[in-house]
This record gives structure tokens, sequence and C-alpha cells, in this order.
């Protein structure tokens, strides 16, 4: 499907939200979303589109309200939260790794390449079985995804080759293959909500942290940290998601509308995110960061063992046949 201009977009956001403003309807049904990521990211901006299509194309019957930065909740509270019915959305991913063990491929370390990796994985068999046991098993419905680009790591001193790590103390999302990784490396992870990266790298309470290039930017990283290892560990994506027993509450005529209107949240997002890519390197380097060539093959050597073994042997085969695929 070809994709309309952004400007597009961003005019047609605006309308909304000039409809929005002046429309005192009630609706059916109040939506409550909680993200990780603040105003300026896309993903941000992006449900902020949601929430002007969904009130326009629904007529007023569903409204959606967004909390950028954790204001609601950490992002492992959030998804508590949606189970429990308290709110409804989140975007999220290998995080989920912590009710089930085949969401550690949403953001295996060193496993996927570049985007192409990715895409294979999403839309082939194991992405559909992602999809559905966390449907089925945690009580989520994926409604999109959201690609992060590489995730590298940030620090005050130039890291080429895994042994210069020397414990050094690396936050991670709370995920087992993060911790793992960075522990086979000789770094020691410190699981911590993203919220809480930034003050914690102000005050020396961890040394460095990993992120794509789009939320160091977005997160004001550079004020903290000095150099971008270009390490690409992880090939990053996430999913927006709504509680399924929420979405179930939607009749037949909302339910299409809210998927459809989550499509094209998907594509504004997509649009953004390539728009950022072109210039998010530069504009890091502007603001007095230095980016860092790695020995990478080094890097994959040391971790790769140590990951594959931490998985049971049901994922290991799950592994075997990511590999397959993707070569």
């Amino acid at each position: 499907m070809k994709l309309l201009p952004l400007h597009l977009f961003t005019l047609l956001a605006s309308l909304f939200v000039s409809c929005q403003r002046t429309d005192s309807r009630e609706p059916e049904f109040l939506l409550r979303a909680s993200l990780l990521t603040n105003e300026q990211h896309t993903q941000t901006k992006a449900f902020q589109y949601f929430e002007e299509i969904l009130w326009e194309r629904s007529g007023g019957r569903i409204k959606l309200e967004t909390y950028p930065a954790e204001q609601m909740a950490k992002e492992i509270e959030a998804i508590r939260l949606i189970q429990a019915g308290v709110i409804d959305m989140a975007v999220t991913g290998s995080l989920l790794n912590n009710w089930i063990e085949i969401a550690a491929f949403c953001e295996l370390p060193f496993l996927l390449r570049d985007s192409a990796d990715m895409q294979t994985l999403i839309n082939g068999p194991v992405g559909k079985r992602i999809e559905e046991e966390i449907r089925e098993k945690t009580g989520l419905r994926i409604v999109g995804y959201f690609e992060a680009g590489a995730r590298h790591l940030t620090s005050n001193r130039p890291i080429r080759h895994p042994d210069e790590l020397n414990g050094l103390i690396v936050r991670v999302p709370s995920v087992p293959s993060f911790v793992t990784a960075w522990q086979a490396l000789g770094a020691k992870p410190t699981p911590m909500a993203y919220s809480e990266v930034f003050i914690s790298l102000q005050q020396g309470t961890i040394e460095a942290m990993e992120n794509p290039l789009a939320t160091i930017k977005a997160g004001g990283f550079a004020e903290v940290q000095q150099y971008v290892n270009l390490t690409a560990h992880v090939i990053s994506w996430v999913y927006p998601v709504i509680g399924e027993k929420q979405f179930q509450r939607f009749p037949d005529d909302l339910k299409e509308i809210f998927l459809e209107a989550a499509r094209d949240m998907q594509q504004y997002e997509h649009q953004l995110f390539l728009e950022g890519s072109r210039s998010v390197k530069r504009e890091l380097e502007a603001a007095g960061m230095e980016f860092i060539e790695v020995d990478k093959a080094a890097f994959i050597e040391k971790a790769r063992d140590d990951i594959y073994r931490s998985l049971s042997p049901e994922m290991q085969t799950v592994y075997d046949e990511v590999i397959q695929q993707i070569r």
C-alpha cells in the first residue's frame, strides 16, 4: 500500500484535534494507554494520532487517553494493570519474556542482523506463534508493531571490544536474555525502569545503558553520556497491545474500526521513524556524542553461546528455526 506523505498525516491529525476540542459527546468506551516513551518519541506521537482517528472514525464512541513517559506506570506494571482491567493499552515486547519464554525472540541479542531479518521473523511462523502465545497466555492482543532500529551501548568511555567492559554497570530492561547477554560480555547488567535511567546516569548509580538511537535522542541522553558504541546487539521492535478482554467488549463494528485505525497508526509511526532515522545520528553528534565502531564479531562470539544455552530445549529449536529462515 502506498504511504501518504508525512505532512498529510500531520494535517489530518491537526484537523481531528480541532474536531475533538469542540465535541462534547460522551464516549461509550474510554481507553487509557501507558507508554514508556516521552512526548518527543515517534511512538508517543503515533498514539496521539491514534487518539484522534479513533475518536473521529468511531463517531465519538471510542476515546483514548495516552500517558507517556511512564507517568501512569512502569512498563511491567502497565502489563499487570491491563491484565487487571485497570488500564487498556501499552507498548511492549521482549519484557513479556517474564510471562512467556517465546517473547524473548522479540529482542533476542545477536540473533537478527537488520530490518529485513526482523520482517522475516515477524511475518513468519515464529512471529505468528509469538502473537498467538501473547494473546492466549498473557491476555494481550497485538494490534501492530513499531520498528525501533538497532540497540547500541552508550557510555562515558569508548568500548570497542567486550574485554573493555570490565564490569561496566549497564542498565538493561527487565528482560532475562538482556541480563544473560551483558553478563556473558563481562558487564554488570542492572535491570531498571526506563523512567529511572536518566537520573541514575546523572547520579552515577549506573554507568551505561543501551537503546535505539531514536530513544537515545528523545531521552536527552547526550547530556549524560558521551559515546555511542555501535554494538547493534539487538534489532529492536515493540508491539502496541490492548487487553483481549477490553477488545472483546467492543461490538463488531468498533472492533473493525479499532483494528483499521491501529494499522494506520503503525503506518504513521513508521513514516516518523524513517524520517527521524535520516537525521538522528547527525543530531546526536551535534549534541556532543561520538560514535564508536566496535569489533562486532567479538561481541557475538563472546555472548552467543551463553544466550543459546539460557533457552529451554524447545526454544533452542525455535532459535534454530529462526536462523534457518533468516539465513
